[in-house]
């Protein structure tokens, strides 16, 4: 079963169950993905790799808006962007913890000058690689520059 038919599995689920939020989270969902298909025309349907993509940037999304909320001394709004978060991280895999991003940045930049800037984008590259999907963007980028920094 793809991950699509998994999300409209939900989808359906949830209406059975009157679980509002979720069930428009999950529309929100597939109208993503859906919009991504239209875009991306000639390639047709996304495989998972892709699904996984579009719920990645809905999460952030949703991160990015939570905080904006809360910093508008709106919780309320920010509770429900951080509720709709956690439906859709039952879609992603299992995120990877600080120390084993720590070991694969270390990893990544070995054997390269670390003092030099011009090195920081290949590491990146390397480290989100092995990465994909299974670690928040924002963590890998602030622990590859501490890296670049010297506070490894």
């Amino acid at each position: 079963m793809s991950l699509k038919d998994i999300i409209t599995e939900d989808m359906k689920t949830y209406m059975r169950e009157k679980k509002q939020i979720a069930l428009d989270t999950v529309r929100m969902l597939r109208s993503e993905i859906k919009n991504v298909e239209i875009n991306n025309r000639p390639a047709g349907e996304l495989d998972d790799e892709g699904v996984l993509k579009v719920i990645a940037s809905a999460v952030k999304k949703r991160r990015d808006a939570a905080q904006q909320y809360k910093d508008a001394g709106r919780p309320e709004l920010a509770e429900k962007e951080e509720l709709e978060i956690t439906f859709l991280e039952k879609y992603m895999p299992a995120q990877m913890g600080e120390e084993e991003i720590r070991k694969i940045v270390a990893e990544a930049a070995e054997g390269l000058d670390v003092s030099d800037k011009k090195n920081f984008g290949a590491v990146m590259k390397k480290v989100m690689e092995k990465t994909k999907n299974k670690a928040d963007g924002k963590l890998v980028n602030e622990l590859v520059k501490a890296v670049f920094d010297g506070n490894n």
